[in-house]
């Protein structure tokens, strides 16, 4: 029996509650419903007009319905007296198949028929800046070598343990909290869980860091690359696939501690990376992290080519601990359900065809990465990333030419729209068209 979401609002004292969904650009997207009326949306859902988000849809097509699941109820920690809820769209009496969360839940599907399940965690990077978006928030944070600053960390205190409360309230295990690589920079951890279960988290942490730095007069912004001289916003994902209590990736023998299994898993990975980018990799401003000048600290921590690698954070996979590898490919506005999607979709296809990644590499690829010249690079820029997609097989058998052809077309309109007002070049400034669609991603 599914939970019944009138009598917990009665037990919890909520009197309202969101229903949200994201749309193919990640954007969240909700209803705000009173509890009286949260039997009837539980059963049929809250309505929407498909154009008006990001997805392929005309004004001519029938309303959809965000039907919510009641096992992502999230309480808000600041607000109590609301509830917010993870939702499937549906339309027409069937799912909408270019819904995230619905795109993902069939991936997850895949995995199940072989009883496996992907566990996995984000490390998601983001800015304390003004509400202007013009400036980093504090500024006294002007150490060259700002990562892990103390001070600069402690002058966010109450900010950082509000946020941090909320997640031990929730039940999400958060583990430390720190002052990333770039001035105004932070990272906040949690324990890992099911795909599903992370991205609704990532979804809802995201909202949450914003709401609390907005009450406390700040802006927090996860766009991938809001100032030039500084680190950019990656969103590295821990991967690991599970039977039950066993964890398939896991080889005490292997020098890398990883299973054959595992290694097809990211030989698939490596296999669809540059594909991938358009997914993991969604905004044009992403190209500015991916490849980056150096910056002011002395390094980017993002990648460029298509390598893996021990616990060694120059390459685009890290295994850093046997049983998980960290792919570091991702930034802050990738959509959280197509990040999980896209890894499983990639890796079942690795492990399907014994994809071989072939050996790691134990070099500083930032260093040394050109003695290699036969190793794929990254996507420079959207448009590549795009146009790798929709040669890519097994993405486009995974989720749907279709659905693949939806987020084509939409991506291109985006890049359409920009190039008519602006031209994209690494060594230019970021331009105001960037700031002002990507600093609320």
């Amino acid at each position: 029996m599914p939970k019944d979401l009138s009598k917990i609002a009665k037990q919890k004292k909520i009197n309202y509650f969101l229903i949200s969904f994201v749309d193919l650009f990640g954007v969240l997207r909700s209803k705000l419903v009173p509890s009286q009326a949260i039997k009837e949306m539980q059963k049929n859902g809250a309505g929407f007009a498909g154009f008006a988000t990001w997805l392929d849809m005309t004004p001519a097509d029938a309303d959809m319905f965000a039907i919510p699941d009641p096992d992502s109820l999230v309480q808000l920690p600041w607000k109590k007296e609301v509830g917010w809820l993870a939702s499937d769209l549906w339309m027409n009496g069937k799912p909408v198949e270019a819904s995230p969360r619905v795109m993902l839940k069939k991936q997850i599907s895949q995995l199940a028929k072989n009883n496996m399940t992907l566990k996995s965690g984000v490390e998601c990077e983001y800015f304390l800046i003004n509400p202007e978006g013009t400036a980093i928030a504090d500024s006294k944070d002007i150490q060259s070598k700002p990562c892990y600053d103390q001070s600069a960390l402690m002058r966010q205190y109450d900010l950082i343990k509000e946020i941090c409360n909320s997640m031990i309230t929730l039940g999400w295990d958060p583990y430390q909290n720190d002052h990333e690589d770039a001035n105004g920079q932070f990272e906040m951890n949690w324990n890992y869980t099911d795909s599903l279960g992370t991205a609704d988290r990532h979804v809802f942490f995201k909202f949450m860091v914003k709401s609390i730095a907005e009450k406390h007069g700040l802006r927090a912004t996860f766009m991938p690359k809001p100032f030039e001289n500084l680190t950019g916003n990656g969103c590295h994902a821990h991967i690991s696939l599970w039977s039950g209590k066993n964890n398939l990736f896991l080889d005490r023998g292997d020098k890398l501690g990883l299973s054959k299994l595992a290694y097809n898993f990211l030989g698939g990975i490596l296999n669809s990376a540059e594909a991938l980018s358009a997914f993991f990799n969604p905004s044009i401003n992403s190209y500015r992290r991916i490849d980056a000048p150096v910056t002011a600290s002395g390094a980017t921590w993002s990648p460029s080519k298509i390598s893996y690698t021990g616990n060694n954070r120059t390459h685009m996979i890290r295994v850093p601990d046997p049983g998980r590898f960290e792919l570091r490919l991702m930034d802050g506005s990738a959509n959280p359900y197509l990040l999980q999607a896209g890894i499983i979709a990639a890796g079942i296809d690795g492990i399907n065809n014994k994809r071989d990644p072939g050996q790691p590499l134990f070099i500083n690829m930032y260093t040394d990465g050109d003695n290699y010249p036969n190793i794929k690079k990254l996507p420079p820029d959207l448009e590549s990333a795009l146009e790798h997609l929709g040669k890519n097989d097994v993405l486009i058998n995974s989720f749907g030419e279709k659905n693949i052809n939806s987020y084509l077309k939409l991506k291109e309109q985006e890049l359409k729209d920009f190039n008519s007002k602006e031209n994209f070049s690494k060594k230019d400034p970021i331009t105001d068209w960037e700031k002002s669609n990507t600093l609320d991603c």
